[in-house]
């Protein structure tokens, strides 16, 4: 096996995973009450762990929870809105878009056509789904991709368990 066939295998490994996620981590209802505990639960997790992170969770196109702890820059704004963008656009988590084009073969800033300064398929932000809905975008920057994603997952599960 080819290191670009190894890498799309694995691509596709986590794409499974990403999407079973998404599967798990749906509510039955969502709103402004709920983004504020979320919210509360990532600064929480943020603050014990010394994260520089910024947090936002957007209903709709409305933002309505954003929090940078210390160390997060403006840069970690923008990550947001870029990786926002893209689960509002594809309706999957950030990093379930990546392993997507990675899967079969292709880089998202090269063949998704869309602007790398506008959209970035990179972990971090995971989709607010009521049902089959996608009502909001809950995101996470500062770390490595893959651990903002994973974050965010921790943060969700620890959040619906505790409904």
């Amino acid at each position: 096996m080819s290191d670009t066939e190894q890498q799309q295998a694995e691509a596709q490994t986590a794409l499974a995973e990403l999407h079973q996620q998404e599967r798990e981590l749906r509510f039955d209802s969502f709103g402004y009450d709920e983004a504020w505990q979320l919210g509360l639960l990532l600064v929480r997790l943020g603050r014990e762990r010394s994260h520089p992170i910024a947090v936002e969770i957007t209903l709709g196109e409305q933002r309505v929870f954003h929090v940078a702890l210390p160390g997060a820059s403006a840069d970690n704004d923008d990550w947001l809105e870029r990786k926002a963008r893209v689960v509002r656009r594809f309706g999957h988590s950030s990093l379930a878009v990546q392993a997507w084009f990675r899967a079969g073969g292709r880089d998202f800033d090269r063949d998704s056509r869309l602007d790398p300064r506008q959209f970035a398929a990179h972990g971090g932000c995971f989709p607010l789904v009521v049902g089959d809905v996608l009502v909001g975008v809950v995101g996470v920057s500062g770390l490595a991709q893959v651990d903002d994603h994973a974050l965010v997952i921790e943060a969700l599960r620890e959040f619906a368990a505790g409904r």
